[in-house]
Parts: structure tokens; sequence; C-alpha cells
């Protein structure tokens, strides 16, 4: 099988999916390399043995598929381009920040013909796979509510130390970091959200010290042990109005009802779920290897630890617990034949669409708001495989 050339567009924080892209005689092999940062574009040249490019638009004539792993808010042109120039593309999540450029995303990949893949790891991560299939066999019943509790433990350190902070980069932390765990929940559900209310605020950081305008990051950006408890963190971002803590309640389609909490200056860094059906619940304790799912289904009683049965979350190699070389795995897959993934373009724009209302709920007083439906032709087109490619 001959290798998939693939390029590269933005080596940042999400750079290091390019390394698991690489596997020169398995299938797939950077050979190019976009980025803005001279030194950055240079280092990923010399990693990959790749060609590096200024401009990403003239490396599309010569790679086969392209990771776009750029910020959040430059993702709707740069896959319109990769897209209309026939590119397959791998776009990491968020799918933008904006329902409106979300949209254009799905319609240039329609109009094109073109294969779009969205970057929502989460749905390839063991636990999140564990508890999916523990639903689909029936233990708890059907679902009919579903809540998160997301404790961001390094939250000053990954999210208010750069672009993240910014509403004008990401719109807020409920779309840039929640998206993963909305995309879960609907997922888990078998729905998407329709209606969304939620609050939030900047409780902690908002008086911190802030780096001058123009500076970068200090090298010691991420350093848990010095940076605790949360009021000493310095050197955060010149512009800082996103919300480091918010509470968001969801109605989706089928009528389940969802919430999701998230804060960013917690001690522990993990994801807690608990799905409850009309015949069971289950709910995770970790998030990877060491941890389980437990399910209470038998009897009705009090407080009890001793669940009526337990799930270890399998053992996984890679990033993500395991889900980022199985997500480029499907992807390549995806490139080369087509047909069902496990990740769905329709589901992201519903994630960012949640997310999105849910922002606008917390910054006007908690009032509900309504999700807006994707166009029914897209839906179709989507979900039918992207059947109609282009030659």
């Amino acid at each position: 099988m001959t290798d998939l050339r693939i390029g590269v567009i933005g080596l940042g924080l999400r750079g290091n999916l390019a390394a698991v892209a690489h596997r020169p005689g398995h299938g797939s092999r950077v050979t190019a390399v976009a980025e803005l940062d001279p030194v950055l574009r240079q280092e990923g040249a010399r990693r990959f043995d790749a060609k590096p490019y200024a401009d990403h638009r003239e490396m599309l004539g010569d790679i086969d598929a392209v990771l776009l792993l750029t910020p959040d808010d430059t993702h709707a042109d740069l896959a319109c381009e990769i897209l209309r120039a026939g590119v397959p593309a791998f776009v990491e999540k968020p799918l933008d920040i904006t329902l409106d450029r979300c949209d254009q995303i799905l319609r240039t990949a329609r109009d094109s013909g073109t294969r779009l893949y969205v970057g929502h790891n989460m749905r390839h991560m063991p636990v999140v796979r564990l508890m999916r299939e523990i639903i689909q066999r029936g233990d708890i019943g059907a679902v009919k509510s579903v809540w998160v509790r997301h404790f961001v433990g390094h939250g000053g350190d990954f999210y208010f130390k750069d672009w993240h902070a910014q509403r004008s980069r990401v719109t807020g932390l409920l779309l840039q970091k929640a998206a993963h765990d909305l995309d879960v929940v609907h997922w888990l559900a078998g729905g998407y959200t329709r209606r969304v209310q939620a609050f939030g605020d900047l409780m902690v950081y908002g008086p911190l010290p802030r780096r001058a305008p123009g500076t970068a990051k200090p090298d010691d950006w991420f350093a848990p042990a010095a940076n605790w408890p949360p009021l000493s963190q310095t050197g955060l971002n010149p512009e800082v109005d996103v919300e480091d803590v918010s509470v968001m309640n969801m109605v989706l389609d089928n009528g389940v009802i969802g919430a999701y909490q998230q804060c960013h200056f917690t001690p522990d860094y993990w994801r807690n779920y608990t799905v409850i059906g009309d015949a069971g619940r289950l709910e995770n304790f970790g998030n990877g290897p060491g941890g389980a799912v437990k399910v209470w289904n038998a009897r009705r009683s009090g407080y009890r630890e001793d669940a009526d049965a337990v799930h270890e979350i399998p053992a996984a190699d890679g990033g993500h617990g395991g889900a980022d070389p199985r997500i480029l795995a499907e992807f390549f897959r995806f490139v080369r034949h087509g047909g069902p993934t496990e990740t769905s373009p329709v589901a992201a724009r519903m994630s960012v669409a949640a997310g999105i209302q849910a922002t606008a709920s917390l910054r006007n007083g908690g009032a509900p708001m309504e999700v807006p439906e994707l166009d029914p032709g897209l839906v179709t087109y989507f979900e039918s495989g992207q059947a109609a490619q282009r030659p």
C-alpha cells in the first residue's frame, strides 16, 4: 500500500497529531508542513523530512490529504480553500466559532464533493466507547438524562495564556472546550440539543497578572507544581474575557435532558459522566486505565459504592487515551475508501451550535435559547456518507 502524502497546516498545540500521522511505510507520511511561525515551520520540516511552506495553498497540488490544526477562528477560510482544491480535509474540532462559518464548510464540502472529516476524537476514547456499548446493550434501559462534570485542572495554563482566552477567537469555552463533551452527550443520548440555558462568569483569572501585548508565552507557561493555587498564576494572555466557570442545561430533540458543568480552576483534571436510563444508570470514575464505568441497575437502595456491574476502562496506546491514532486511522481509511465514520460533520456542527447558544444564554442572564437546525439537504448529504464524490 502506497503511503498517503499528508500535508499539515498548523504546528501549534495540536500539531502533535502530525507525529501520529507520520508513519512512513505504514500507510501515511507527512510530506508537507505549512506554518506561519518560521521556527515551527523549519522544525516541522526537519522532523518529518517534509517540504516547508509559508503559504499553505502552494502545497495543495502535491498531497493526498490535509490535517488542518490551526486556531478555531481560521478553520472556515482554510477548510473551504482546501475542499475547493479537491483535497480531503481533517478539520480539528471545533469546526469553527460561528454557525455561519460552520455551515459554509459543510456547504463547500457538499458542493465540491470533497471528503470532510472533523476531529472529534473523544468518540474514539475507550471510556466513551465503553459507555456507549453499555447503553446500546440496554443495560440501563432507554437514556433519559445525561450529566457531565468537567474538571479542567490545567485550565489556567491551557486556556488563559493564549488566544483561547479571547471571545473574538473562540466565542467562549462552552464552545471551544465543551464541544468535545457536547458531541459525546449527543452521541450517548442519540439526539441533538434543541434548547439551552446557561450561567457562567470569569471568577478567578480575570484580575490576575497578564503579559504585555505582543509578548510570547513564557517557556514555563505549563508548570503544574508552580502554578498552584490558581490565584498564583501569572503571565496570562493580554486579553482575557471568556468565562472560567459555567453551567449549562439542555433539552435534546428526542426529549433527553442534559447538563454540563465546566470549571477551569479545579485541582484535578478529568471528566465525570452520569447517564440515567429508565432501567438504571452508569457513571465513569476516571477517564483511562485504572478507572472504571460502574452500573447500578438491579435494585433500589440508598447510597452504595458496590455497583451491580463494574467495567474496567481498557488500556490503549496513544494520545487522548488512545483516541488520536484511532481517529487518524479512520480518517485515512475514509480518504482512501469513503464509507461511514464514527465522527460526523453534522454532529460537529450541532455541538458548535449548542455551545454558541449556551454562551449567548449565559451572557444574557441565563435566557433560554433555541438551537438553529441545519439545512436538511446538508444533513441528508452527510448522513448518506458524502456519497456524491467528485471524480
